[in-house]
């Protein structure tokens, strides 16, 4: 791989470090986690009209730039070093790749320009608040116990209409911890069908002003990151794709690769953004007549932290040239997130733990993504299994040891 980037990625990154620079700083962050929508709607139709960051990564024949993920991981380390709140990474990480994937030419015509023009935001909603498992990054999500395997639990789909699925779908259940669930235009619901033991799971289409659906904006510990409870009570929907034995299992799992590269490029940002604030506050505070940042241990300190967000970097652009080291990168991102964000706090003393702090904002993206999309020793351990480290992977995702 040519690890150097090309002059319109050198651009993409300083427009929009200079854009949220001006515009995302820690009060506009914390001002807009308190709207109704989660996020400065005004800033993202800026970031959407002027940069076209919802359609970075969307084909041109859709209105997108036609970009590669390495443009939008890129695009999202600038977002995660100043933790801006917006539905990019739901619906341009998340939806796009699985409606490009699944839909049939129509409905791709009818979203994907919606989506790349910032009209249109998305979500993607499985049952029981199991992303990383749905995403196939932390268990393989072909077991569908994630999606309640056609027993009791997960959302239940039934055809509507002459009963072939022809006239439309109706949906029964609910999912927790959906990402911008309670503003997205439109919902990517799995679902699973057919009854116990044929049960299979598809993707379906739920507008946001669908009868029989309910939004309720959950209290989450990170504000820039808003979750929703869906509530689905005989909900209208339209199947994603067509119902002819698509691979939806490995369209999630897909997309799950090339997500996690994107996601570790914002944690390496996030982690890159809290440890520039720490170096520049221990050139300022001073202890003992001298800025505490000229002591060695605080140097070496910082050091260590330097070396871990650089390696982190490296392991992200890696994958976002390479999806399937997505999940390590992940798991090495989320865990170099975590320890800077902490040592963060650490080195800004007393008034690190206070609220009005904006280190606590990177604790709380730290904390608030692994439990998201990880947790790390599960992103390596399911990542080890499928490259047969300890054994063969089993069917439902845990792995038979080898005798020796």
């Amino acid at each position: 791989m040519d690890a150097a980037f090309t002059a319109e990625q050198d651009e993409i990154r300083r427009t929009l470090r200079d854009l949220l620079t001006k515009h995302a700083g820690p009060g506009e962050v914390r001002a807009a986690v308190r709207t109704a929508e989660g996020h400065d709607p005004a800033l993202w139709h800026r970031l959407a009209r002027e940069l076209g960051l919802p359609g970075l990564a969307i084909a041109e024949e859709y209105g997108g730039a036609g970009c590669t993920a390495t443009e939008l991981a890129l695009a999202c380390e600038e977002t995660g070093r100043a933790l801006l709140p917006s539905p990019l990474l739901a619906t341009a990480v998340l939806a796009a790749p699985l409606i490009t994937a699944l839909g049939t030419p129509e409905q791709r015509a009818e979203l994907l320009p919606c989506i790349a023009d910032g009209t249109l935001t998305a979500a993607l909603a499985v049952p029981g608040g199991s992303m990383a498992a749905a995403l196939g990054l932390t268990a393989d999500n072909r077991a569908a116990t994630w999606a309640g395997g056609g027993r009791a639990g997960g959302i239940q789909a039934r055809p509507d209409g002459d009963g072939d699925g022809g006239g439309g779908w109706r949906l029964y259940g609910e999912a927790d911890r959906v990402l911008d669930g309670h503003s997205a235009g439109l919902l990517l619901v799995a679902a699973h069908t057919g009854g116990y033991p044929r049960s299979r799971t598809l993707l379906f289409l739920v507008s946001a002003e669908a009868e029989g659906l309910a939004r309720t904006r959950l209290t989450s510990m990170d504000e820039t990151r808003p979750l929703a409870r869906i509530e689905l009570r005989d909900a209208a929907a339209r199947l994603l794709g067509a119902d002819d034995g698509t691979d939806v299992c490995g369209a999630l799992a897909d997309t799950g690769s090339r997500a996690a590269a994107v996601l570790a490029a914002e944690a390496v940002g996030a982690a890159a953004g809290a440890l520039e604030r720490t170096v520049a506050y221990v050139k300022e505070r001073e202890q003992f007549g001298r800025a505490i940042g000229s002591f060695q241990a605080v140097k070496h300190r910082l050091a260590d932290l330097y070396v871990r967000v650089e390696a982190a970097r490296s392991a992200a652009y890696y994958a976002a040239w390479d999806p399937a080291a997505g999940p390590l990168a992940l798991a090495q991102a989320l865990e170099t997130a975590r320890i800077v964000a902490g040592e963060a706090v650490q080195l800004h003393g007393g008034i690190g733990f206070t609220w009005e702090h904006e280190a606590h904002l990177y604790v709380k993206r730290a904390a608030a993504d692994e439990l998201l999309f990880g947790p790390v020793h599960r992103l390596r351990d399911h990542a080890a299994g499928r490259a047969g480290l300890f054994g063969a992977v089993t069917a439902d995702g845990s792995v038979r040891g080898v005798a020796v």
